[in-house]
């Protein structure tokens, strides 16, 4: 293991990255009927009993009003296969739903057609966290996809799971 360091925000940055997680759009319907969308990997689950999810978005984002005016929003976590949709939700454009395609349940948040797993969630609360916004949502609708593997961020790129060896 390496010697212990001074925390700064590169370094911070860099040991976060050893955590290998999954990549997930996290999308909304903003109060004006615009759809939202932003990949994140910093999405996880709080509670079983009642269902609750969390993610947190970044205080400069340009959606943050949008996200913070909503009761609602939907978690996709990517397949392996959805690569591109990572990198096209990653970046602020203003054509970024443009050929995407989609599906809308109860809340009408936008539920990406091909993720690995989709949950749909009432926001419950929120939560300062120092340069983020913490939202936690109770998860009212999901579904999986059995048959289709995970997309993985580690140490700032992309991985899939590799066979299992017995």
């Amino acid at each position: 293991m390496e010697k212990i360091k001074p925390v700064d925000q590169r370094s911070l940055r860099n040991a976060l990255g050893c955590f290998a997680t999954g990549v997930t759009v996290i999308t909304g319907c903003g109060p004006d009927g615009v759809l939202l969308g932003f990949t994140a990997n910093s999405f996880n689950s709080v509670s079983l009993e009642p269902p609750l999810v969390l993610f947190s978005l970044d205080k400069r984002a340009n959606s943050l009003g949008a996200f913070f005016e909503s009761q609602n929003f939907a978690v996709n976590v990517l397949s392996d296969e959805q690569r591109a949709l990572s990198g096209n939700f990653a970046r602020p454009h203003p054509d970024k739903w443009n050929n995407i395609a989609y599906t809308t349940w109860e809340t009408g948040c936008p539920i990406l057609i091909g993720a690995l797993a989709s949950f749909e969630c009432h926001t419950r609360e929120r939560y300062d966290g120092g340069d983020h916004v913490i939202f936690v949502g109770e998860v009212i609708h999901m579904a999986t996809d059995p048959s289709k593997k995970p997309l993985l961020y580690f140490r700032g790129a992309y991985g899939k799971l590799s066979p299992e060896v017995h």
